[in-house]
């Protein structure tokens, strides 16, 4: 079998290389023999008429030249600089030697007045004279008067005179020594009050005069202290004062006061001291005695530009119209370093005080004290403990803010509440326009906020706003004390030329409280609430010339009524006209 297949497979290979012998001498015949037949054709041919050359019609096709070069030039040079230094001709002239001048102080008038008037029959009037720039010293002379005459209307449909006046003046001087100042001032304030204010309900009507309060206080005051630049230099701080308070012929005080300082560089530390003691002699009608305060204050501190801290105390003594002085231990620490600085810092204190209820600092909360010698025999308040902490910085827009917290603990807090006595009808001695003042221990926590800023190159704000909580020990409220109160304010500013602003303050809610003693039902508490009270003031001064000026003020523009105490409502809109002159 292998063998038939072998030679089968070789007659199969010879075959096919017969066909392909075949194949090939068959495509090399034909092409010969086709070129021996034209021949032969050519050969033949016989032309029966003359030859005439013709072309056939064909589409001519338009090409359109080609701009581009495709031949390319590359430009291949060298070049060679050869520099040559310039000695130019100078020659040498003395330099005069530099002036230090400072810069021009703008002018200072001597003197201006500032005039005005305004609804409800209000006159203001303010006046400044004072030396140029010395450097011996200065003197001048101040005084300023402001009064209204206006009614309002009272909760019975009657309109009662309503107007007050304030008046001040004072004379100082100074006299600037190489590394001291000697400062002088002799000052007078007036202040007259109508107590309009009384319960609609009673039938009480009284004459103008009849309601009519007069302050007065002349005083004198004298300083010497240093001036030295150097802050590891001593230096020292030294007040003398005296002043005169009279209200009534039967009603006055004598105040005459010291108070030192005195604090120098001491191993790193910048150590002091302080010494003070006030004396008080009222009218025997008052009391057949004397009082006093004395106080002791020793401290400490250093700063760097990431820290700073206090460490001092106060030891006073406070002698009233008690027979016994009270003795008070006042800390005084405080601490504080940058976050980030600049912008954050952290600050924390531990400290007390004693607040003064003399009378012509009771006067300005309130001024319609029963005229009975109570206005000199308030109790001082003391601040045993405050403890307070918070942040402070630049708020990176031309400004400041400052958030704070403190917790007080409060002696003897000062409230008043509206008095009304009366005996059988129609004998009536009080109608409730007068005020008496009550005390109470307990605690405060206060939450404090304010920031300052520009909102553009023109125009500036200010917000503050706090927010009280009180706790008291006896009485139920902390009587006509808010327990929020807030201020926004935005000035503007065009070159100096017109300077405009608004402010807008707002008080929370308050609890007012009235006492009436009657002679058959006894005391009777009686407690009003006022709801919140939001006010505007307007103002805006147009600078004509740099000595004369036009002003224009709208205040108390408000959308409900406010009364300040129980049964008195405060005049409402109080629009002021005027100009300043500078002489």
């Amino acid at each position: 079998m292998p063998l038939i297949r072998m030679i089968t497979k070789m007659i199969r290979i010879v075959i096919k290389r017969i066909i392909f012998i075949k194949l090939l001498l068959f495509l090399v015949i034909i092409p010969v023999s086709a070129q021996a037949g034209q021949q032969d054709l050519q050969r033949e041919v016989t032309l029966y008429n003359p030859y005439k050359p013709s072309l056939s019609l064909v589409q001519k096709r338009s090409y359109l030249p080609d701009m581009t070069d495709t031949a390319g030039i590359k430009p291949d040079f060298t070049y060679h600089i050869k520099t040559k230094p310039f000695y130019p001709e100078y020659t040498i002239s003395q330099i005069r030697a530099a002036s230090l001048l400072p810069d021009p102080l703008p002018r200072l008038y001597k003197s201006y007045v500032k005039l005005g008037i305004g609804n409800y029959i209000t006159p203001f009037g303010e006046l400044s004279i004072t030396n140029e720039r010395s450097k011996k010293g200065a003197v001048g002379f101040y005084a300023r008067h402001f009064s209204t005459n206006g009614k309002v209307k009272l909760d019975n449909d009657e309109k009662v005179f309503a107007g007050y006046m304030d008046n001040d003046a004072s004379f100082f001087g100074k006299k600037f020594f190489r590394h001291s100042l000697l400062e002088g001032s002799l000052d007078f304030t007036q202040k007259t009050r109508y107590a309009y204010g009384y319960a609609p309900s009673m039938s009480y009507s009284p004459d103008k005069k009849e309601i009519k309060l007069d302050y007065y206080n002349p005083g004198a005051n004298l300083s010497f202290s240093s001036t030295g630049l150097d802050s590891t230099d001593f230096s020292w701080d030294l007040n003398v004062n005296y002043d005169f308070f009279y209200n009534t012929s039967d009603l006055y005080q004598h105040h005459a006061g010291f108070e030192g300082t005195m604090a120098t560089i001491l191993k790193g530390f910048y150590a002091g001291a302080g010494l003070g003691f006030d004396f008080y002699r009222p009218s025997d009608a008052v009391f057949e005695g004397s009082e006093y305060i004395a106080s002791l204050s020793p401290f400490i501190n250093k700063s760097t530009q990431q820290w700073d801290f206090k460490a001092g105390f106060q030891l006073l003594l406070d002698k009233d119209t008690s027979d016994t002085p009270k003795y008070h231990f006042y800390p005084d620490v405080r601490f504080g370093f940058s976050i980030v600085p600049e912008y954050i810092s952290f600050f924390t204190a531990l400290n007390g005080k004693l607040i003064v209820n003399a009378p012509q600092n009771i006067i300005e909360q309130n001024p319609f004290i029963i005229e009975d010698g109570t206005l000199f025999t308030l109790k001082n308040t003391s601040y045993p403990l405050i403890v307070s902490a918070g942040f402070k910085g630049n708020n990176g827009i031309g400004g400041t803010y400052l958030i704070s917290g403190s917790y007080s603990f409060i002696d003897d807090m000062l409230f008043f509440s509206n008095m009304i006595y009366a005996s059988f009808p129609p004998f009536l001695v009080q109608g409730g326009n007068y005020f008496v003042p009550l005390t109470d221990d307990g605690e405060l926590l206060q939450i404090h906020g304010e920031m300052t800023g520009s909102i553009k190159d023109q125009v500036t704000f200010n917000v503050n706003a706090n927010w009280y909580k009180y706790t008291l020990s006896v009485t139920e409220f902390p009587w006509n004390k808010p327990d929020w109160d807030g201020n926004i304010g935005i000035n503007y500013n065009l070159r100096n030329k017109i300077i405009a602003g608004f402010d807008v303050t707002a008080l929370g809610k308050r609890n007012l409280l009235v006492t009436y003693f009657h002679p058959l039902d006894g005391i009777i508490l009686t407690k009003s609430e006022e709801p919140l009270h939001v006010n505007l003031n307007l103002g805006i001064e147009y600078r004509y010339t740099k000595i004369l000026s036009f002003w224009l003020k709208i205040n108390n523009i408000s959308f409900n009524r406010y009364y300040e105490w129980a049964y008195y409502p405060s005049q409402r809109f109080i629009g002021l006209i005027g100009f300043t002159y500078s002489l």
